[in-house]
C-alpha cells in the first residue's frame, strides 16, 4: 500500500477514535458524587453492641465516618447510598433521616438507602429515653444529643455528595476472604454464641468501582457478611472495627478515593479470631488487600438505567398469652425475660400484642448488569441462599443492616434450633414467628422485580413453592 495512503488512513482513524473518546467523555452514562463526614462523638457517650457495657467511651482508636454516594443515570433516575459507622439504627431515626434527605436533595424516598456497618465500637443512638434496664439504647441525655447531631451530619453529607456530581464510569467484581466464622455453636446445653467451623457463612467480597473522567476511582464500595465484633467488649474505645481498618487500607492504596463498606447477611457470623486489637487490624488488612486485588482485575461494566424499588415487608410476630409471658419472666432465659416484661406492659396498655412487624426492603437495579438487594436489620446467612433461589444467583449483591438495625431476623431453621439469633427485636419488643423467612424473601424478591430484575422461571417456581 502507498505510504502516503497509509498515513492518511492512520490519521483518519485517530481522528475518528479521538472524536468517539471525546463524545464518550462529554456524554457519560453516569454522574456520581461522593462525600464523607466524621461522626466521632465530640464528647464521651456510651457505646452500643454489648448490653453490659453502658459507660461512656474513654478513647478513640479510630475516627468513624458516614459517607454518601449519589448516582445519576442521566435519564431522570438519581439515588443515594449512605454508609454509616454505627452499630444500631432505630427505626424512627432511620425514617427521619431518610425523610430529611429526600426533602433537602429532592431524591425520591424509594431511592435513599442507609447501611449501618454494625461496629460494636460505635456510639449508641436513640431519640428518646429508654427506661428498660439493659436495653441497647442507654437512657442518657448524651446519647440523645449525639443522635440529633448525627442526623444533621447524615443529611449534610448527602447534600454535599449531591452538589458535587461528576461524570463517572461504574464497574464491579467479586472476591473472597475467609476470616468470617459461623457463631452458632451446638452444645449439650443448646445453641450458644461460639465457633462453628462447619456452619454456613458468606465469604464473598463484592466490589463496586466508581471511576472519574480520568479513569481513577473516586469511590470504592465493598461488602462482607461478618459482624464487626473483633474488638473486646472491655475496650472502651471508638472505632469502625475491621471494616474501618479495611477502608483505611484501600484509601492508602487509592489516594483520592473514598472507600465505603456495606455489610452483608452477618446476623450469625463473627470474625475469627477475635477479642484482640491486632485481630481487627489484621482482618481489616486482609479484607482491604482483597478489595485492592479485585480492583485490578477485569471488572464487569455496570450500566443504566438505575431503577429503585421499596417494599414494606410484613414480618409475622409471635403473640404469646399473658400466662406464658409471666412464666418467661419468672423462669425463662435471661435473653427473653426483658422482652417478656415489656410485652406485658404493652399488653396492659393496648389490650393486645402486634401480630406484624413492618420493615423496609429495597432493591436497586442497574440495567441488566447488577441487582442490589438491601435487607433490614440483622439477617442470618441462610437468606443469601433463599434469595439466590428466589431471584437467581447471577449479578446479585445482597446486603443487610439497611434502613434500620433494631433486631435479629432469623430463618425458620434458626427459630427451630433456638439460640441468640431468635431474640427478635431489641429496640421495641417482639419475637418473630415461623413464616418470617418466607415473608422477608417474598418482599425482597418483589422489590427486585419491581426494580426491573428479570427473574428466571426456575427461581420464580422456587419462590412460589415456599
Amino acid at each position: 500500500m502507498n505510504p502516503t495512503r497509509v498515513l492518511v488512513l492512520t490519521l483518519l482513524l485517530l481522528v475518528i477514535c479521538g472524536t468517539r473518546s471525546s463524545s464518550a467523555a462529554e456524554n457519560p452514562e453516569w454522574l456520581a458524587g461522593v462525600a464523607s463526614v466524621k461522626i466521632t462523638p465530640q464528647k464521651p457517650v456510651p457505646l452500643a453492641g454489648y448490653a453490659a457495657r453502658t459507660q461512656p467511651f474513654e478513647s478513640v482508636d479510630q475516627d468513624i465516618d458516614a459517607k454518601a454516594l449519589v448516582l445519576d443515570d442521566q435519564k431522570g433516575h438519581r439515588a443515594v447510598l449512605v454508609t454509616i459507622d454505627l452499630c444500631i439504627l432505630p427505626q424512627d431515626v432511620g425514617q427521619e433521616v431518610r425523610r430529611r434527605i429526600a426533602e433537602t436533595t429532592k431524591i425520591d424516598p424509594s431511592s435513599i438507602l442507609l447501611n449501618v456497618a454494625h461496629s460494636h465500637s460505635a456510639p449508641a443512638v436513640a431519640l428518646k429515653r429508654d427506661p428498660t434496664p439493659g436495653q441497647v439504647n442507654p437512657s442518657q441525655e448524651g446519647t440523645i444529643e449525639y443522635t440529633h447531631w448525627l442526623m444533621d451530619r447524615l443529611v449534610e453529607v448527602s447534600q454535599s455528595a449531591t452538589s458535587h456530581m461528576r461524570p463517572a464510569k461504574l464497574s464491579w467484581g467479586t472476591g473472597v476472604t475467609s476470616f468470617v466464622m459461623n457463631r452458632r455453636q451446638f452444645t449439650d446445653r443448646g445453641v450458644i454464641l461460639g465457633v462453628n467451623p462447619r456452619g454456613l457463612v458468606d465469604r464473598s467480597v463484592p466490589v463496586l468501582r466508581v471511576d472519574g473522567a480520568d479513569g481513577k476511582p473516586v469511590a470504592i464500595l465493598f461488602g462482607y457478611a461478618c459482624h464487626n465484633t473483633t474488638m473486646p467488649a472491655k475496650r472502651l474505645a471508638v472505632s469502625g472495627d475491621f471494616e474501618g481498618y479495611a477502608k483505611e487500607y484501600v484509601q492508602q492504596h487509592y489516594p483520592g478515593a473514598e472507600a465505603m463498606f456495606m455489610i452483608g447477611c452477618a446476623g450469625d457470623a463473627n470474625p475469627y479470631p477475635r477479642q484482640e486489637v491486632t485481630d481487627a487490624t489484621n482482618h481489616g488488612e486482609e479484607l482491604g488487600r482483597e478489595v485492592c486485588r479485585v480492583l485490578e482485575t477485569k471488572l464487569q461494566p455496570v450500566r443504566g438505567p438505575l431503577t429503585c424499588a421499596l417494599v414494606d415487608a410484613e414480618l409475622p410476630l409471635q403473640v404469646p398469652d399473658r400466662q406464658s409471658l409471666e412464666t418467661t419472666v419468672k423462669s425463662g432465659s435471661a435473653l427473653n425475660k426483658m422482652s417478656a416484661r415489656e410485652m406485658l406492659v404493652n399488653l396492659d396498655a393496648a389490650g393486645k400484642l402486634p401480630e406484624i412487624y413492618h420493615a423496609p426492603v429495597e432493591a436497586w437495579q442497574f440495567g441488566k448488569d447488577l441487582t442490589l438487594i438491601a435487607l433490614p436489620d440483622e439477617v442470618v446467612v441462610q437468606y443469601v441462599h433463599r434469595l439466590e433461589k428466589a431471584v437467581g444467583p447471577l449479578r446479585l449483591w445482597i446486603s443487610a443492616y439497611c434502613q434500620e438495625v433494631a433486631g435479629y431476623i432469623p430463618s425458620d431453621n434458626v427459630l427451630r434450633e433456638g439460640g441468640y439469633e431468635t431474640r427478635g427485636l431489641y429496640i421495641g419488643t417482639g419475637w418473630f414467628a415461623p413464616g418470617v423467612e418466607d415473608a422477608l424473601v417474598k418482599a425482597a424478591a418483589q422489590a427486585a422485580m419491581n426494580a426491573g430484575r428479570t427473574v428466571e422461571a426456575a427461581a420464580t417456581d422456587s419462590l412460589k413453592a415456599h
